[in-house]
């Protein structure tokens, strides 16, 4: 990320340009302050006044009742509201309620969500902590976060939380917490030394930098505010979440389309069969009654609902499955996506570094074991290797970490101190060691602590008669130079041996010793003539889920793409190991993206699967690229750095479990086990309820087709007008009703994660679903006019026959569209018991309308007699066949085209 520089252009007073390139005394003097005494109070309230206050800027928020009126502006609502407008006007207050009812449940649902997504940039103001301790006048004291301004001497210690962003002018084996704006899985460790070499301004680089937000984990440190407020890194990650626009998801566009198509329609057939009617001689009136109740048939008033309903019953299934849901749309959108970035610490690894390999001049091990566990497996057996014994006595003896044991039965072993500390304490728990469970090891009597500088750790302990022993672990370019000169020959293979395991990814440790009559003076004389015992490489490991899950995901047609702020030897390796990372894909760094323009970078987005040491713009970059391309992108996170990706993305994911609160709130989704696995499981439950949206949309198009046609064609043939509009009110109840909520609960096809996803810019009537609507409802309407011509003819109740007829083809076609491919007799009824209860339940109130007396004057219905009633139950299965038949042929077509091709 680069550096957002100093306070905004309108607010004046002393501003450092790069400030991890100087040396900190000169930056000390650009700022106009003393690095020992700071500012004095009369010019911190000065620069306060023109600089402004240390604190995030919101933009102008939008009224609330103003975002409340913003949910009724799309065409699905506009129809619905002229819908109730139209039953108002013919006297069907029942349906004006109804209509009426679903669009403020709508309304009430996308303004909760909303109002949840504007609380990212609460959520981001909350991180600053409300004082810190700076120097002024000479005098340390605890002043408010928002009063900080550039030039201020602020101290830190371990628990503060950084509220400014600041060059250190002093640090202490001082070590940050930057998870959140970096994505580094570990403290970062900082050193006060200017970096003149670092041309990219890479937050993760900036070792002599503090940033707004980070807390610090270890040591104490000094340093000076370069930037407050805005200008910070916090505040640029600010700017980019109210920056980025909020997109709308596939399903609402594509349901915004259809909501638009079928108002011309509606609008078309209610003035097609009014004139015509008309022309035919039918009376005025009745034909605008007829028209009308065909346009509110026509209108898929239930939609909207069965949506709302599909997706929230989708959601409960998710949250069983540790996805939980913020946003609904986002349920369907899961089932969109064509690519995943994830982030890789928590998601695809552990989140906690474990020793895999243990390397000394004699031998190399493999442990085994899960984690912090003490149980474990060291191969081969180390008892032969002195070396390794020492090896791992000094692990446990030169750590200030503690293993915790699992609070539950069952439960996860854990570290209280530094990770890297708690994998080398769990490493000699493993080997037997059992000062590795006592937080009394061997009694310490002095040590040389860790710093950037130094990089390296010593101990000193009492060993009794025979003198002290020394305890050494740090980075082995920090030792090598320290080993006895005789041992040139194992410090040169331990070299080549640390170069290769660096290169897997792995962190690499060298642990020494040395034996003393007595501590000596000065302390430092004890890193000398040490005696190197081998290396320890640790890694955050891969969750054991995660290669099965990118190989799931692959198979599904989703592409998995890892965004980082780890090392890209890190990052490669673990994508190598999960399988994320083949021979045609390749890694791009932060710095590498940074030198390319937008046309070199969309040349090149297809090819990358993983990104390292990336910043909050490129995350956002990424995320802009890939839609561009047209991909559905999901994006997860867990860091502040993430946030405006999340925003940005068609669906965002944050962590459950180590995602801080700005992440859960510019998210869709948060899984509660921060496990990629469940993102898979969660894109499986997307894809069910598309389907069952796909197969709700069928039968609405096919029972209004019937409808409709009906209504228009019967006078072009001659027949009276073949329904009453209470008759069509009452079916148009039936279509969007019970059956159509029924098949929201159809449970997943077997092969929906073996199909690639649909094409982003697909329509949701797309791969032939309106022609095989069509289809069914011209041949439900042909079969009820044939009913309707044969009743006449044989002087049988015509009109209840027709009602009759088009009522049980529509039940009967819900049962058909229950799979796009298989066969509805296949299924069996236990799998969507609801459907089976409406159907029955509604079939049952249709012959009431036809046999109860009480019933049968509002709705104009005769009784009917056993041929009657036989006739017009062949007759609704027709449609039923029909659409079975075409199945199975497009089933047969399917299992011929390999063997052609």
């Amino acid at each position: 990320m680069t550096h957002p520089g100093p306070a905004p252009a309108s607010a004046a007073g002393p501003q450092v340009e790069a400030a991890w390139k100087l040396d900190a005394a000169e930056v000390a003097r650009q700022l106009d302050t003393d690095s020992e005494a700071g500012l004095d109070g009369a010019t911190a309230a000065e620069r306060l006044a023109r600089s402004g206050p240390n604190s995030l800027i919101e933009r102008a928020a939008v009224p609330l009742w103003r975002r409340f009126l913003d949910q009724f502006a799309n065409a699905m609502i506009l129809v619905l509201l002229a819908a109730a407008l139209v039953t108002i006007l013919i006297g069907d207050l029942k349906d004006t309620a109804v209509i009426l009812a679903i669009v403020l449940l709508n309304a009430v649902i996308g303004f909760v969500q909303e109002h949840r997504a504007e609380q990212a940039m609460a959520a981001l103001k909350r991180m600053t902590s409300p004082t810190s301790v700076v120097v002024r006048d000479g005098r340390p004291a605890a002043v408010p976060a928002a009063s900080l301004v550039p030039g201020d001497i602020v101290r830190l210690e371990a628990g503060d939380v950084v509220t400014a962003d600041l060059r250190l002018l002093e640090a202490r084996a001082l070590r940050i917490n930057e998870a959140a704006l970096t994505g580094e899985s570990e403290p970062a460790e900082k050193s006060s030394a200017p970096l003149p070499d670092l041309a990219e301004a890479v937050l993760a680089d900036q070792r002599n930098m503090a940033f707004s937000g980070t807390a610090v984990t270890y040591g104490r440190g000094r340093g000076v505010v370069v930037a407050t407020g805005m200008g910070t890194a916090l505040g640029r990650v600010a700017s980019l979440l109210q920056e980025g626009p909020v997109g709308r998801t596939p399903l609402q566009r594509r349901l915004d389309t259809l909501g638009r198509w079928l108002a011309v329609l509606a609008l078309g057939v209610c003035a097609l069969v009014f004139v015509a009617g008309v022309i035919r001689g039918e009376p005025p009136d009745v034909m605008f009654l007829t028209a009308v109740s065909l346009a509110v048939a026509a209108i898929p008033e239930g939609l909207p609902a069965v949506v709302t309903i599909a997706l929230a019953l989708g959601a409960r299934r998710m949250a069983r499955r540790e996805a939980l849901i913020r946003k609904l749309p986002a349920v369907e959108t899961l089932g969109s996506v064509t690519v995943v970035c994830s982030d890789k610490t928590g998601t695809l690894t552990e989140n906690r570094m474990v020793v895999e390999r243990v390397w000394t001049p004699s031998a190399e091990y493999a442990v085994s074991g899960d984690g912090y566990e003490p149980d474990g497996t060291i191969e081969p057996d180390p008892s032969w290797d002195e070396d390794f014994g020492a090896l791992v006595r000094v692990a446990a003896a030169c750590n200030d970490a503690t293993l915790r044991g699992p609070s539950t039965a069952g439960g996860d072993w854990g570290v209280t101190g530094d990770p890297t500390e708690g994998a080398l304490l769990a490493l000699a728990a493993k080997s037997g060691v059992d000062d590795a469970l006592h937080p009394e090891r061997p009694r310490r009597l002095e040590e040389l602590t860790f710093d950037a500088d130094r990089r390296r750790m010593a101990t000193i302990h009492d060993h009794g008669d025979a003198g002290v022993w020394v305890a050494v672990k740090g980075a082995l370019e920090s030792i090598a130079p320290l080993v006895d000169a005789g041992a040139a020959t194992a410090v040169l293979a331990a070299e080549r041996r640390a170069r290769e395991l660096a290169a897997d990814g792995y962190r690499v440790l060298a642990l020494a010793e040395r034996d003393l009559p007595t501590v000596p003076s000065p302390l430092e004389a004890v890193e000398r003539d040490l005696r190197l015992l081998g290396l320890v490489a640790m890694a955050d490991p891969p969750r054991p889920a995660a290669a099965p899950s990118i190989e799931a995901a692959r198979l599904a047609g989703i592409r998995p793409v890892m965004i980082t702020g780890d090392h890209p030897l890190t990052a490669g390796a673990i994508a190598r190991r999960i399988g994320l990372l083949d021979g045609d894909s390749r890694v791009l760094t932060g710095a590498e993206l940074a030198e390319l323009d937008d046309p070199s970078f969309d040349a090149l987005v297809d090819e990358v699967a993983v990104y390292a040491r990336t910043s909050p713009e490129q995350k956002v970059r990424i995320v802009a690229a890939l839609q561009g391309h047209g991909e559905v992108v999901a994006m997860t996170g867990d860091g502040v750095n993430d946030a405006p990706a999340l925003r940005l993305a068609d669906i965002g994911v944050a962590m459950g479990i180590m995602g801080t609160e700005v992440s859960k709130e510019a998210a869709d989704m948060v899984l509660a086990d921060d496990d990629f696995a469940t993102i898979v499981r969660a894109v499986e439950e997307g894809r069910r309820i598309y389907d069952n949206i796909r197969r709700f949309v069928r039968y609405l198009l096919a029972t209004n087709t019937a409808e409709v046609a009906v209504v228009f064609a019967a006078p072009f043939l001659g027949l009276p007008l073949p329904l009453q509009p209470v008759q069509i009110l009452w079916i148009n109840l039936v279509t969007d009703g019970p059956p159509a909520l029924a098949l929201g609960v159809e449970p997943v096809e077997p092969d929906a994660m073996e199909r690639p996803p649909r094409p982003p810019k697909e329509s949701i009537l797309g791969r032939g679903l309106w022609q095989r609507a069509l289809l069914t409802g011209t041949l439900m309407a042909l079969v009820t006019l044939g009913v309707q011509a044969l009743a006449i003819a044989q002087g049988w109740p015509w009109q209840t026959m027709v009602f009759t007829t088009l009522a049980f083809l529509q039940l009967a076609n819900a049962i058909a569209v229950r799979s796009e491919r298989r066969s509805a007799l296949s299924l069996g009824w236990r799998t969507n018991v609801p459907l089976v209860a409406a159907v029955a339940t509604i079939a049952v109130i249709q012959l009431a309308l036809v046999y109860l007396p009480a019933l049968q004057p509002i709705f104009d219905t005769e009784a009917l007699g056993p041929a009657e009633l036989a006739v017009v139950l062949v007759a609704s299965s027709v449609g039923f066949f029909a659409v079975e038949l075409q199945k199975w042929l497009e089933r047969r077509l399917a299992a011929r085209r390999p063997v052609s091709a």
